[in-house]
């Protein structure tokens, strides 16, 4: 037997010239019969894998575009009678087909494919199923569907649904999700093909028209289930029930939630996160909770995508200290918090400035065993230095240090903009040459953040250089421009401002709102208020993503009545009106100050913003003219009683009271 292991060797050796040959046993393999005496049989299975000895890797043809071939000897397959279908030498092809898939070295298997397809052999349909697999993970749909259709002509094997949903799995998996309906049309719409879906074939075609928000069409679909003799599973119902969610129809997903019950098919934990994270972000935490607690007694665990789901819906709703109990529960149900469980609860506490309480639940995270990440040490290294807390924030960066841990890009962003805040951009500076030495490539947020630094504390002259710098050895962006045009601005320096502005301009970036705003505010700061006007005037020609905002108003508005040029800044309050813009606070300040300090005889500007108010309700701006009331009552102005009876009958609607109601009762059982 020895023998003949060699000498089989040596001929697959002649067929792959530098090629590794391996023999594994295999005792499931028919016996290959030789004619050559003395050896009757050989019980091992031959697997070539070609083998470069130079690189030590596998050879792919793909990799030299064909310039190597590794030939099929033709004494591997030595013409042998036909035991049926049968041949000798088809488990040798078997064997190539699965390690070339595996792989994914593409042309050898269509070699071995042409060679199967001259000799008529016949493939079974698991071979093409490999294939199939192979040219998903390849991403490559369109060989799929061309192998597919060669399968009865070419190499005789008949197409089942097997077959069927592998070549579909793959187009879906691409998201070329219309092409797998029309695939699907044609192949169960074909008569020569006789293929019936099954349970497999309708989940896949659900989960691709919930894909293309075909969701009536998937459900459907879904009833039509039943009368294909399938019973739908869970993976038919959460896929359904994902579907009905992103189109914003909740109560019909909870209500399948309820049939699939019904009809014995129990929920799965992803079944429930489906849910769950729906109504957290409807913000409607309540039922949320609820389904939580049916999945307890219904015996199904939360898994810890449920619990973060859940936390993630608190912290979006401010309710943070629920979150951390949250925690607590999920810890002591023994389901062990990862990184988005900490990360979520701590970016929430920053976000509400409670950064020291996110240093506190960062120390218990250190005690359960729990590394932080990056991402934390950057969310609480920033929320410090927002709060002010300078030394608490180097104290953990220290930390970072002190435990061997490398901090990337995001860190030493936070690390770079803080500084900056505290008005230490020299400090920051340091920072910057440290992160550079540890093969860092500083972006346009961090150099933004030196300027902005640079200008807080009047070295004007230094954000210039920096800029200058940067424009000749980084692609600045539209970002970088806005930070310089407004510390320029703010700092009077309106002559490099515009130099800047229409650098900016000749390199093909659009100034966004920000720019827009500080360009404005710097020319009505130098008496140039027509030209801001006219720049004002170009910001209202652009798309509505880059329209004037409350800012832009009050800059122009605040010019108008410096200027005495009351009547302008009235027809400035109502384009403001008209295009949806609010006033605000300040809004009302600076009229309130230019009534009574530029008109004779002064006023007080109660009966102004009273029918500001109105005109407000009229357009249905609640939030708006709620400001404005606000403002009344602290200047002491209050409104008409007609405008009192207008505001309490648009805030005491039969719907409103009704949100309100629904508001108050979730946050008392969440």
């Amino acid at each position: 037997m020895l023998k003949c292991s060699k000498w089989y060797t040596k001929l697959l050796s002649n067929s792959f010239p530098k090629g590794l040959v391996k023999l594994i046993s295999r005792s499931s393999v028919p016996p290959c019969k030789f004619s050559t005496p003395p050896f009757q049989y050989c019980p091992f299975s031959v697997i070539a894998i070609p083998f470069d000895k130079a690189s030590e890797k596998t050879f792919r043809h793909d990799d030299v575009d064909g310039e190597i071939e590794h030939p099929l000897s033709r004494e591997i397959f030595r013409a042998s009678p036909k035991l049926g279908s049968y041949k000798v030498g088809d488990s040798t092809f078997y064997s190539l087909i699965e390690n070339y898939a595996n792989l994914a070295d593409f042309r050898s298997l269509g070699n071995v494919l042409d060679r199967i397809k001259r000799e008529k052999r016949v493939l079974t349909e698991k071979c093409f199923v490999v294939i199939f697999r192979a040219y998903g993970k390849a991403h490559l749909p369109d060989k799929a569907v061309e192998l597919f259709e060669r399968m009865v002509d070419d190499f005789q094997c008949k197409r089942t649904v097997k077959s069927f949903n592998s070549v579909l799995n793959v187009i879906i998996e691409e998201c070329e999700f219309s092409r797998a309906l029309v695939f699907y049309s044609d192949v169960i719409g074909a008569k020569n093909m006789n293929i019936s879906p099954n349970l497999l074939t309708f989940n896949l075609i659900i989960k691709a028209m919930c894909k293309l928000g075909l969701v009536d069409r998937a459900i459907e679909v879904f009833r039509e289930i039943p009368l294909r003799d399938c019973i739908p599973d869970v993976f038919t119902y959460s896929t359904l029930m994902d579907g009905l969610c992103k189109e914003n129809r909740i109560d019909e997903a909870v209500s399948l939630l309820d049939e699939m019950q019904i009809e014995g098919c129990f929920p799965s934990p992803v079944t429930y996160n489906v849910l769950i994270s729906a109504l957290c972000k409807k913000g409607d935490l309540a039922r949320a909770a609820k389904l939580v607690d049916n999945m307890f007694l219904k015996g199904c665990v939360p898994s810890e995508a449920t619990y973060n789901t859940l936390i993630h819906g608190l912290c979006l709703k401010g309710k943070l200290d629920k979150a951390v109990s949250l925690l607590d529960r999920m810890v002591m149900n023994k389901c062990v918090p990862n990184d988005i469980t900490y990360g979520t609860i701590i970016n929430g506490l920053v976000k509400h400035g409670r950064a020291v309480d996110g240093i506190n639940l960062f120390i218990s995270m250190e005690e359960r065993g729990h590394c932080a990440n990056e991402y934390v040490y950057s969310t609480l290294i920033s929320g410090l230095f927002k709060e002010g807390k300078y030394e608490e924030a180097m104290r953990l960066w220290k930390d970072l240090l002190e435990k061997g841990r490398r901090p990337n890009i995001v860190v030493y962003s936070a690390l770079i903009d803080g500084l900056c805040r505290q008005g230490k951009p020299d400090k920051a500076e340091e920072v910057l040459s440290d992160m550079v030495n540890n093969g860092f490539k500083p972006n346009s947020y961090i150099y933004s953040s030196l300027m902005k630094g640079f200008f807080k504390t009047g070295e004007s002259h230094k954000a210039i250089l920096l800029w200058s710098d940067i424009r000749n050895n980084f692609t600045c962006n539209e970002f970088c421009y806005t930070v310089l045009i407004h510390g320029l601005c703010e700092h009077g320096k309106l002559r490099e401002a515009l130099m800047v502005w229409k650098h900016m301009l000749s390199r093909g970036f659009k100034p966004d709102v920000v720019a827009y705003s500080s360009m404005i505010h710097g020319l009505c700061n130098t008496g140039k208020v027509e030209q801001g006007w006219k720049l004002f005037n170009d910001l209202l020609c652009h798309e509505p993503k880059t329209q004037p905002d409350v800012v832009t108003y009050n800059i122009l508005l605040n010019a108008f009545c410096k200027n005495g040029s009351i009547s302008r800044a009235i027809d400035l309050l109502n384009n403001m009106l008209d295009r949806g813009c609010d006033p605000d606070v300040v809004t009302c300040n600076i009229l309130l100050r230019s009534l009574r300090e530029k008109l004779e005889p002064p006023q007080d500007g109660r009966e102004f913003l009273d029918e500001l108010v109105v005109r407000l309700l009229k357009r249905e701006k609640i939030i708006g003219a709620s400001t404005i009331v606000e403002v009344m009552l602290q200047k002491f102005l209050p409104p008409k009683a007609s405008t009192w009876a207008r505001v309490l009958q648009q805030l005491c609607k039969p719907k409103k009271i009704q949100t309100a109601i629904d508001r108050c009762q979730r946050s008392l059982y969440s």
